[in-house]
């Protein structure tokens, strides 16, 4: 269970920690900040609180952070607003803080130490955080993140609530250029929306940033009586979560240029695999005893005779699928991407980028400890990483894990791989009986015909684009000796058309982006022909009317062997059909097969999602209700498909007038910032009209002009050394070693009491 620290404890630490102990009044209020995760600096000096620091937030950085939200969630329930204060900044894995880590295995769980997989290397974080701060409510609580970006490269974020489908605050979805202008450097922005849906969700910077340390969970939990599997389990534990991920070596945007500049495919897989941000890749030699040494594994502890619930979350950037198994144990699937599906047990469960499972843990084999499993598939196929499941009372090192064993029993959703008596796929799933009513208003009948089917293809194409390869100077056709031969780096595309963002966010200012920047999918099917040779590029708009039944039918026409895990905002939608044709396909042998009568629509309880992976030469039939109005991206998870260059942000220069389309390039100048770009295997679905859409807020910050609201950094200055407040002097010394070691007795008896 949790630690807690009585009040009293609380209060005694905060006391012997002031530096005037006379003063009972700035006891109690460092005792209030410190339980609220912040230092009263105008009181007490760092010397004087740093064992007490050192004892508390050790124990809080290995498990999770407080906070008044964190509750059993009640039945009438009672909302409350949950505030957070997120900042965004450079940080460094394995940086001063981490001391002797992994030497000293407690020196990698010290306050803002990041030891990763304990290669050294730039990260981008939050709170000095990785994962970032831990957002849980309860369903219909109200979430105020305010998001300070002090990148002091200058670059721009925006964070997305991935899974939340932000009804009635589309503009609250973080997409930049689609939903919102990015937020510029030493600038904050807050985001404020509602938990509708219970489930397990994340949120994660939605650019670059990401990929290199910018996510964290985001869980919606709901009273018993509403949760349709409660009865599964007995505990569901806030710090029973898992986040994966790939991991480089190098920054991001270093990789994107290797791949896509110097051809470097080899650099399509990830050097290591995190759990919750940990990783035992790299080994650090012991020259005493010639042994090595690891950054300590991730532990999930358990008591034999319990159910646990376990969330998982797949932050997955590269072309990497990741597979979940424990030792010893099945794990019994109750929800995908939040929604609950009927009670499947299975031996391991894969993910792709996006997606989330929830599963059942029985602890009901003999006490010890059992090694959790997350290997890698596709491009990541040779990576493994390792947690320990810990029974309670199971004492010495765990036996060392076999290479690589293959899991028993039935394989949930493995890579590439057609159904069969031990394998299941996504769409076999059937979702819980009251999911129905919880993804579509009209239940099942409503899924039943879809007004509108659009077929998608999905795929790199070998088209020279201008990006990657100069037309003149480097053309991608134009082998020596024959000049039809392909050179070229392939394109990531959506119906032979790659995404481009606007200038300006769609939702809030698209009448001031040039018709002829935007793109529909009839304007794009008239020049199909032309976009087959040539390389197409805009602003990728699929339009659907308010309450329409949607249907698309994904390809993925399957030029490499990876999958394409697509994911929606603003909704989820139900998986009706999978199919794996071959190594490759086409949209129109789909299409023929379609009309053949040989896909078969299953609408009957089909599983709901917002991310669902397509099989390389295959297809997935979704279907959705088109019932939130707003500019909606859906895109391939995959980073290096969803491509994200840096560009530099666009400033209002004049004024136009009124009702003038006047051309982006005429309107805006450049200034010297950065903004995260996001282009690629991606496209907008507009529902609905601008009357459709929900009032947005008068100061909404807008692209050109300036940012409002703007915070500038106030300056920190340390306190004055004076005789008068005890420091630098030989009795300011002695007392700030008597009162640290008064601190750790007390912190010894109140954190493991």
């Amino acid at each position: 269970m949790t630690d807690t620290i009585s009040p009293s404890c609380w209060a005694l630490l905060a006391f012997c920690s002031c530096r005037n102990c006379r003063l009972l009044q700035d006891a109690a209020e460092i005792a209030f900040a410190i339980r609220h995760g912040f230092l009263p600096c105008h009181i007490v000096h760092f010397s004087q609180v740093s064992i007490l620091f050192s004892l508390i937030f050790f124990k809080q950085s290995t498990a999770v952070q407080t906070h008044e939200c964190l509750r059993t969630c009640e039945w009438p329930p009672r909302p409350k607003i949950c505030r957070y204060d997120f900042t965004i900044e450079w940080f460094h894995t394995m940086s001063t803080d981490c001391m002797d880590c992994p030497h000293n295995q407690t020196h990698c769980s010290r306050p803002q130490c990041i030891p990763a997989d304990g290669f050294p290397r730039a990260i981008t974080v939050v709170n000095k955080m990785f994962p970032g701060p831990s957002i849980q409510v309860c369903e219909h609580d109200t979430i105020e993140v305010k998001v300070q970006n002090n990148l002091i490269n200058g670059e721009s974020v925006a964070i997305h609530w991935h899974g939340i489908h932000q009804r009635g605050t589309p503009h609250m979805d973080g997409v930049p250029l689609v939903t919102q202008c990015p937020i510029p450097y030493r600038s904050s922005f807050t985001y404020k929306f509602k938990a509708e849906l219970a489930g397990t969700f994340y949120w994660h910077a939605h650019g670059v940033q990401r990929v290199d340390g910018a996510s964290g969970f985001l869980i919606v939990r709901q009273a018993a009586p509403n949760e349709v599997h409660s009865g599964m389990y007995d505990q569901d534990r806030p710090d029973h979560l898992l986040i994966l991920q790939d991991w480089l070596d190098e920054l991001f945007i270093d990789r994107y240029a290797r791949v896509y500049l110097r051809a470097d495919y080899a650099k399509l897989s990830s050097e290591s695999l995190l759990i919750n941000g940990r990783g035992s890749s790299l080994g650090f030699p012991v020259e005493a005893s010639n042994d090595t040494v690891y950054v300590p594994r991730h532990v999930f502890h358990v008591q034999q005779g319990q159910r646990y619930r376990f969330r998982t979350v797949s932050n997955i950037v590269m072309e990497c699928l990741l597979e979940v198994s424990v030792d010893g144990h099945n794990l019994t699937i109750i929800a995908s991407d939040g929604a609950p599906v009927e009670p499947l047990e299975v031996g391991s469960v894969g993910l792709t980028s996006g997606e989330r499972y929830d599963f059942v843990l029985d602890a009901k084999r003999e006490v010890g400890k059992y090694w959790l499993r997350v290997k890698g598939r596709s491009a990541c196929k040779h990576l493994e990483e390792l947690a320990l499941v810990v029974y309670d009372g199971a004492e010495g090192h765990p036996d060392p894990p076999e290479e690589r064993p293959q899991p028993s029993g039935v394989q949930l959703n493995p890579f590439n791989t057609k159904s069969s008596n031990s394998v299941v796929n996504v769409h076999e799933l059937s979702s819980a009986e009251t999911t129905i009513s919880w993804s579509f208003s009209g239940g099942e009948d409503a899924i039943g015909n879809a007004d509108v089917v659009h077929y998608i293809g999905l795929d790199f194409k070998e088209v020279n684009n201008p990006n990657y390869n100069n037309p003149i100077y480097n053309p991608a056709y134009g082998a020596p000796g024959d000049p039809s031969v392909f050179t070229g780096i392939p394109t990531p595309q959506i119906n032979r058309v790659t995404f481009r963002p606007p200038v300006v966010p769609l939702l809030t200012q698209s009448r001031e982006i040039s018709e002829f920047e935007i793109c529909t999918f009839e304007s794009t099917r008239a020049m199909q022909d032309h976009c087959k040779e040539q390389f197409c590029e805009c602003t990728h708009v699929l339009e659907v009317d308010l309450g329409q039944v949607v249907e698309l039918v994904l390809v993925d026409e399957g030029l490499f062997e990876n999958n394409h895990p697509m994911h929606i905002h603003g909704y989820n939608f139900h998986v009706l059909a999978r199919g794996k044709i071959g190594e490759s396909t086409t949209v129109e042998e789909v299409i023929r097969l379609d009309q053949a009568g040989n896909i078969t629509r299953r609408t009957q309880r089909a599983p709901v999602k917002d991310t669902v992976p397509v099989p390389d030469g295959g297809y997935v039939v979704i279907r959705f209700l088109a019932d939130n109005p707003g500019w909606w991206l859906f895109h391939c998870h995959v980073e290096i498909h969803f491509l994200v260059t840096r560009n530099l942000t666009v400033q209002c220069a004049t004024k136009s007038l009124p009702g003038e389309l006047i051309f982006p390039s005429a309107l805006w100048e450049m200034v010297d910032k950065f903004s995260a770009r996001e282009s690629g295997m991606s496209l907008v679905i507009h529902v609905g009209s601008d009357d459709d859409l929900p009032p947005l807020p008068n100061d909404l910050p807008r692209c050109g002009g300036d940012w409002y609201p703007k915070e500038e950094q106030p300056e920190v200055r340390p306190p004055a050394i004076t005789p008068e407040n005890g420091a630098g002097t030989p009795q300011g010394g002695l007392l700030t070693s008597l009162a640290g070691i008064v601190a750790l007795v007390l912190g010894q008896l109140c954190l493991y009491r």
